[in-house]
């Protein structure tokens, strides 16, 4: 028994992570497998990136003081605010969101949360002592601002808002926004994770950063580990006002990226836009005819602009996701979020998302022979 532990820890459900590659293969006997469960980027990483990290390896007991403003300098640049005091960087977005609630939250304040939305707003808003209200998705799996509206009042400090969603990829409108930002209490801050924001269809999103720029109360938050495939070098950075920056960067520690993680996501803005680009391209291919597969054997997809697709299936998700276990492909099912016939899986290579087709085709046919 361990002494000394903070009340508000025994609130919190620590965060589970999906079974890693190795464990599986050591479970099931296998000698390969496919890794469709955590939205990373399979076409990753990119080469100039990869080159930019190898030509760091012997500078790696140095502080990186120039890379950590460098690379503020160049997302200053692509989101068109006036200098790097508009962003500030973290080891993940999960550190830049925990950093957040740090920065705003205090003993009494409420927060609002999706409830089938990514897990950790949930728990990085009450180990800081604040009321969690969750709100439900609506019919179509997409938040409600509607609906958060309605949940809000003088004790709201923060409103959580993932977009497009994870796990549903559903995103909510640039209208919907527009309306929402007006309705805030005086002392509320909007903060936006748009992780997955570089795979949304054009014109699906709000511009976030115009609103920042025009003075609301709005933060955006970014990473580098979905779209630009650096998830193991935790790169995550946000937008906001230079006056909370100032107190973000007061409240989180120094230097919180590390050195090859900087050098490749510099890199990644300088040099390997285009590959990006194209490595985007063949994902939102598969994304969309993924779904059409899907529908052809009994599933309901729904449209996602995200690096995953989300569907309901005939059977129950835990059971598929443990079959397909079986035969090598790692999803993830949704029975956590609510969704007991709901799963959710990552956008591969074309070559994986071949397998997995095959896989759960083979698993539906088993399934309905019993």
């Amino acid at each position: 028994m361990v002494n000394g532990i903070r009340k508000k820890a025994f609130l919190c459900e620590k965060y589970v992570s999906g079974k890693s590659m190795d464990q599986v293969m050591a479970d099931y006997g296998l000698t390969s497998v496919v890794k469709l469960g955590s939205n990373e980027n399979m076409y990753a990483p990119y080469p100039n990136a990869l080159k930019a990290m190898r030509d760091q390896i012997d500078m790696v007991n140095i502080y990186p003081e120039r890379d950590y403003i460098r690379l503020k300098e160049l997302l200053a640049t692509k989101f068109g605010v006036a200098g790097p005091e508009w962003i500030s960087l973290g080891h993940g977005a999960g550190n830049v969101l925990d950093s957040v609630a740090k920065t705003l939250l205090e003993e009494g304040d409420e927060v609002i949360v999706p409830e089938q939305s990514y897990r950790l707003y949930p728990e990085i808003s009450k180990i800081m002592g604040a009321k969690v209200v969750e709100v439900p998705l609506d019919a179509t799996y997409t938040i409600s601002l509607k609906a958060f509206a309605k949940a809000m009042n003088d004790k709201t400090k923060i409103v959580w808002l993932c977009n497009p969603n994870n796990p549903t990829g559903t995103v909510v409108s640039k209208e919907d926004f527009d309306w929402f930002v007006d309705q805030m209490p005086q002392n509320c801050w909007l903060v936006v994770d748009e992780a997955y924001a570089e795979f949304a269809d054009e014109g699906a999103l709000p511009d976030v950063v115009s609103y920042i720029k025009a003075g609301k109360q709005v933060i955006d938050i970014r990473t580098f580990s979905k779209y630009y495939g650096l998830a193991g070098q935790r790169i995550g950075y946000l937008i906001a006002d230079p006056d909370f920056i100032n107190w973000y960067d007061t409240v989180s520690e120094p230097f919180n990226s590390n050195r090859l993680g900087l050098a490749a996501a510099c890199a990644l803005l300088e040099q390997d836009a285009e590959e990006c680009e194209r490595c985007k391209a063949l994902m939102v291919n598969d994304r969309e005819r993924m779904n059409k597969e899907l529908e052809a054997i009994g599933c309901v997809p729904v449209h996602s602009d995200a690096n995953f697709v989300f569907f309901e299936m005939p059977y129950d998700a835990v059971e598929v996701s443990e079959s397909l276990l079986r035969r090598g492909v790692i999803v993830r099912p949704c029975a956590g979020w609510g969704y007991r016939r709901h799963m959710r899986v990552s956008i591969g290579t074309t070559e994986q998302n071949n397998e997995f087709l095959k896989q759960i085709r083979a698993v539906f046919g088993e399934l309905a022979a019993k």
